[in-house]
């Protein structure tokens, strides 16, 4: 079924020059423009969404080697990052 809407659209003045600039030189409707842009927009809009839902979220990862201290023993770990004067 087709279904056609009949609309006013206000442009901003930028965009209005710009799409008078289109159908000058290439000869095509404003509303032939308007769809056209309207379908590209919406197609970009939409593969925009399906990247960023199947992008991959991963994060870095290194080998820091072994721990310079042994986290079983809190006050150690505390007295190596703080010194003896921690408390």
């Amino acid at each position: 079924m087709l279904l056609c809407v009949r609309t006013t659209v206000e442009f901003d003045a930028d965009l209005a020059a710009e799409l008078s600039r289109r159908r000058r030189e290439g000869g095509r409707t404003l509303r032939d423009d308007v769809n056209r842009l309207v379908r590209l927009g919406l197609a970009h809009e939409r593969e925009e969404a399906q990247r960023a839902a199947t992008a991959a979220f991963s994060t870095p990862t290194f080998d820091s080697g072994p721990p310079l201290v042994s986290i079983d023993d809190v006050e150690a770990a505390i007295t190596h990052a703080e010194g003896d004067d921690h408390r």
